[in-house]
């Protein structure tokens, strides 16, 4: 799908502002709240956009996350598909480098990181992993916002829950 202007405008809105009014939206872009509505959909559809309720995993409970970098034999698509059903993964890659796979875990304690990397390490074809505990995490951003700087401004109440 090609992403034109008035698409990428929209998306820089609902991304400082998933609850944002299509009707806002229509007024600050000018155009029809309908078309607003279409290319939402058109968006959302094809995969490009996802309108979801970002959590920080430290208020929910967890307190230890983690990147892990695994080394492995081969089949590296079978462990990152296998890894990804796990509901701790929150970001599973096949990459280039020291590592073939990288995972990021979310985990109540050092404990349940424990258990992880130990079921992690027990996978067919996992050479070695190495875990980089989060100690302080200075930004989070999911938010890929057009490079042209001409993201319209949000109402005065709204919120930015993009990135911290």
């Amino acid at each position: 799908m090609e992403i034109d202007q008035v698409s990428r405008r929209i998306i820089a809105m609902l991304q400082r502002d998933g609850r944002c009014p299509n009707t806002t939206i229509a007024r600050t872009l000018g155009i029809s709240e309908a078309a607003v509505r279409a290319r939402v959909q058109a968006l959302t559809s094809s995969g490009v956009l996802q309108i979801i309720g970002l959590t920080d995993p430290g208020s929910m409970g967890f307190g230890v996350m983690a990147m892990v970098g695994v080394q492995a034999n081969n089949d590296l698509n079978r462990i990152a598909d296998l890894v990804s059903t796990w509901p701790e993964t929150t970001y599973v890659v096949i990459s280039a480098g020291s590592f073939d796979i990288l995972i990021e875990l979310v985990c109540t304690d050092n404990n349940d990181l424990l258990r992880l990397v130990e079921q992690l390490r027990a996978v067919e074809g996992v050479r070695s992993t190495e875990s980089f505990i989060y100690i302080s995490r200075h930004k989070l951003n999911y938010a890929w916002a057009p490079e042209d700087g001409e993201v319209p401004p949000v109402g005065a109440g709204a919120r930015s829950g993009a990135s911290d």
